[in-house]
């Protein structure tokens, strides 16, 4: 059993899941439709070249480029006009020497032409002819087929998430369905005596359950799959068959409460007792959510999370949501870019305790050009706290507090 709060720092806590940590999402093909937001299992190659023929992007004339050198508004180039390129056709005949096309905006380019003139800069002369008043450059107004992307050319890397825009990109590969990694089953266990559920009246030292409520929109707000096993009393034995149940159905458990070390406290011991390792440590150097358990079981990652429901969501954010949402943590630079990507100025004096990370709930507004941060301060216990929030400022580890008008890390909700 890991030593109690023997606090490791974040960046430890995290070294020891990842050491280890087992591939728990393994792929699954979907519709692309279905893939909005998921992450792709392997690479996705291109089979052909996009655009697979050169078109043009404007309403204009095909021509040769060198049909237009020299042109101006005081002395145009005259062409003779010898087609219409038709909407999905490819044309029959060629531009030949001081000939032109008319082309609508994605038609295909004709054989002999290389540019296209807009047709803001023609004139019409008469039914057969126009006078171009602006030269153009081979290339110009075209795109080249594969300039979207070549015939070979990885389209998407194993690992990307798959935005609007991929979806677009892969439909215009052929692609209409993917592999990518399954979702996270995330099981969901409260614990104390004290909690009742929402639809129930609390009596005296009652509370209602919330941090099963907010971690099941956690996990789906990360793309998982929440499941909920409601709120569990203090005891050794019903909190091992519900834990057992949780880790048979789900890729990953959280236990929500019973992580400090009171005397009736059980979630470590639990933990403990169902294999090795079990607990792999008992506490985070961190403000809020200091005594936060990390475990392995069965192969599976277990988080006991503290009862206090803002500790709760911040440890969420933390330790749990990486998991579910990408199957491991961010290093290095893009540990700072994707989990606080915002900067802003703090607007008030807090302090620190030194070698401890804080995170504070902030609101964030605009003034005169710059975002600031102004700390919602009030008790890990309060759950409104988070709901004025915005995001969490960042005091790092090395720091002991921030003064008003210096520069802070934030994470938005």
């Amino acid at each position: 059993m890991a030593e109690f709060f023997k606090a490791l720092t974040i960046k430890e806590a995290r070294a020891v899941i990842t050491g280890y940590l087992k591939e728990f999402r393994p792929p699954v093909k979907v519709p692309l439709l279905e893939s909005l937001d998921r992450r792709l299992a392997f690479a996705v190659t291109a089979l052909e070249d996009v655009p697979g023929f050169e078109r043009s992007t404007v309403d204009g004339y095909a021509v040769r480029a060198r049909d237009t050198y020299g042109a101006s508004e005081g002395l145009p180039s005259y062409v003779e006009v010898c087609g219409e390129v038709l909407m999905g056709r490819q044309p029959e005949r060629e531009v030949g020497a001081g000939q032109a096309w008319y082309i609508a905006t994605g038609g295909m380019l004709p054989r002999g032409a290389d540019a296209v003139v807009m047709v803001e800069y023609t004139e019409e002369l008469d039914g057969s002819t126009i006078g171009i008043t602006r030269p153009v450059a081979p290339g110009e107004n075209v795109i080249r087929k594969g300039e979207d992307i070549s015939s070979g050319e990885v389209a998407l890397p194993a690992g990307h998430r798959i935005r609007p825009q991929d979806l677009g990109m892969l439909s215009s590969v052929g692609v209409n369905a993917v592999e990518v990694a399954s979702r996270v089953k995330v099981g969901i266990i409260s614990t104390g005596d004290e909690l009742v559920c929402p639809g129930d009246k609390p009596g005296p030292g009652q509370v209602r359950d919330i941090n099963s409520y907010t971690l099941y929109g956690a996990v789906e707000a990360c793309g998982g799959e929440p499941c909920l096993y409601g709120a569990i009393p203090d005891n050794f034995e019903k909190l091992k068959s519900t834990m057992k149940q949780a880790l048979d159905e789900n890729d990953l458990v959280l236990l929500s409460g019973g992580s400090s070390v009171g005397v009736r406290d059980v979630a470590s011991r639990v933990i403990d007792s169902m294999g090795v390792p079990g607990v792999l440590f008992h506490g985070i150097s961190v403000k809020p959510g200091k005594p936060t358990i990390g475990a392995i079981v069965e192969g599976k990652p277990v988080f006991g999370l503290p009862g206090h429901p803002v500790s709760t969501l911040i440890i969420f954010e933390i330790m749990v949501a990486p998991l579910v949402r990408d199957g491991g943590y961010p290093s290095g630079e893009a540990e700072s870019l994707t989990e606080f990507p915002l900067r802003a100025t703090m607007t008030r004096n807090l302090r620190s305790a030194a070698g401890r990370e804080d995170f504070i709930r902030v609101k964030l507004y605009r003034r005169d050009g710059r975002v600031y941060a102004e700390p919602v301060l009030g008790k890990s216990g309060l759950i409104t706290t988070m709901v004025k929030a915005g995001g969490l400022a960042r005091i790092p580890p090395g720091k002991e507090g921030v003064e008003a008008g210096e520069t802070v890390e934030v994470k938005l909700f």
